[in-house]
């Protein structure tokens, strides 16, 4: 696997870990106002999955960067 290959890769992945988050964010915001899991919304489940979502996004990258940081010390 080329340099350029695996950067590309890791770019690719940060950029999906952080659409997760955000999308589950989104979710929670949805089962907070909608009807999605009951009607009139809910909103205690909701904030929860919400806060997760941004948990995941703001935290995964950040892992994931820090392991590929190890993995580039340990191959030099």
């Amino acid at each position: 696997m080329g340099d350029e290959s695996k950067h590309r890769n890791r770019l690719l992945a940060y950029t999906g870990v952080r659409a997760f988050g955000l999308a589950v964010m989104l979710l929670g915001l949805a089962i907070i106002y909608s009807d999605l899991v009951r009607p009139g919304g809910w909103p205690q489940l909701g904030a929860i999955v919400a806060i997760l979502g941004v948990i995941d996004a703001l935290f995964a990258p950040r892992l994931l960067k820090k392991l590929w940081d190890q993995q580039d010390a340990q191959s030099e």
